[in-house]
């Protein structure tokens, strides 16, 4: 009992002491030191460009091509889409002239042979299947350009590597584009707004594709064509610029 009380004792009187030592260390005063000697240096940050806004390109690749979605020059910092320009890009490339033109020519390939959709033969169901292109790429346009990349705040756009890299890495650069994109704040992330908005548009299509369309098999093959799609156009969006300036550009006398 007697050796509890004194480590009890002992540990009051160690309390005090330490307090007492840090309360004594607070009220002493430091003495003055020469501020010139001892400041550190202020560094400036430096000042970093404002985003710029850019709009929606209107250079067509080939002349006919739309390729709204490229940002030509990346290397300066670009401001995000807004939530109407993500929607007015989807919009946009629903409706331009070639892709309506696209739809009807693939149309009439379809018609050959009653490929996919399978509506049968002649005229009417030709009609069928012009619609059902049309409402294939506007769905999954939107859903990607327009619904989830606002949800989601990832930027639809593409944005070009630019001719001060070298070819293959801009291919690679053009191709994992399908799968990165940017988000609203620079950064890259997975581009899941394509991924749901291409899966979405398809789904939706199996309300207006007949039954013998609706398929695993169908689906997986629409998945993959419009993969190909994207790889396609993203490697004409980064190359075409530099084609149409060493071939097409008249040169300054």
């Amino acid at each position: 009992m007697t050796s509890r009380v004194s480590f009890f004792a002992a540990l009051v009187f160690t309390g005090w002491l330490v307090a007492g030592c840090n309360a004594w260390a607070q009220s002493t005063p430091l003495p003055p030191q020469d501020s010139a000697s001892t400041s550190a240096p202020v560094e400036t940050a430096p000042v970093l460009p404002a985003p710029v806004v850019v709009p929606l390109n209107d250079q067509r690749i080939a002349l006919v091509i739309p390729d709204y979605q490229t940002v030509e020059d990346s290397t300066v910092p670009v401001a995000p889409m807004t939530a109407g320009e993500k929607w007015a890009l989807g919009w946009k490339e629903t409706i331009d002239p070639f892709n309506i033109a696209t739809a009807a020519f693939t149309a009439a390939w379809s018609q050959r042979g009653n490929q996919t959709p399978k509506y049968g033969e002649g005229w009417p169901n030709y009609g069928k299947r012009f619609g059902a292109g049309v409402a294939d790429f506007g769905t999954q346009n939107l859903f990607s350009a327009g619904l989830f990349a606002v949800l989601l705040h990832q930027d639809p756009r593409y944005f070009r590597k630019g001719p001060t890299a070298k070819i293959l890495p801009r291919i690679w650069y053009s191709v994992t584009r399908v799968a990165i994109c940017r988000n609203d704040s620079g950064h890259n992330t997975l581009n899941t707004s394509n991924f749901l908005g291409t899966a979405l548009g398809i789904a939706a299509s199996n309300v207006y594709y007949p039954s013998s369309s609706r398929t695993g098999t169908v689906m997986a093959g629409r998945i993959e064509t419009s993969m190909f799609g994207g790889v396609t156009g993203n490697l004409m969006s980064e190359f075409w610029p530099d084609i149409q300036k060493k071939f097409f550009k008249k040169k300054s006398k």
